[in-house]
């Protein structure tokens, strides 16, 4: 997820992600390797000498967006001690509370008795 939170911030690049995140080159490659095979992040060549690729976000990684902001909330309302990633409107720079809103009703999720069906 903290590679899809630094994607959604704009890096791409590996060098840029391993600052970032302070793991193992080789940890690093497997989980790229892993949201590139899940559809997420997508690679792509910039650089032929030496041969270069970046990450960058598929539809289905951009759509991961509204995810990173309601884990976010549950980490700041639940594990809120230390440093905490926060999202902030660009143009007014107020932080964003997301809320999952129910399409069909309008109602916040949470708020109705909900059933769920597993699949057979």
């Amino acid at each position: 997820m903290l590679i899809m939170r630094d994607a959604h911030a704009g890096l791409t690049r590996f060098d840029d992600f391993r600052k970032s995140l302070g793991i193992a080159p080789t940890m690093l490659t497997g989980r790229l390797s892993a949201l590139t095979d899940e559809g997420l992040l997508e690679k792509r060549r910039y650089s032929d000498r030496p041969p270069r690729d970046e990450y960058v976000l598929t539809e289905a990684g951009r759509d991961f967006l509204p995810v990173l902001f309601a884990i976010g909330a549950w980490g700041r309302k639940h594990r809120g001690g230390g440093d905490v990633t926060r999202f902030f409107d660009a143009e007014t720079g107020t932080e964003i509370d997301p809320i999952t809103i129910d399409r069909a009703t309008g109602a916040p999720v949470g708020t109705r008795p909900i059933r769920i069906a597993a699949p057979k």
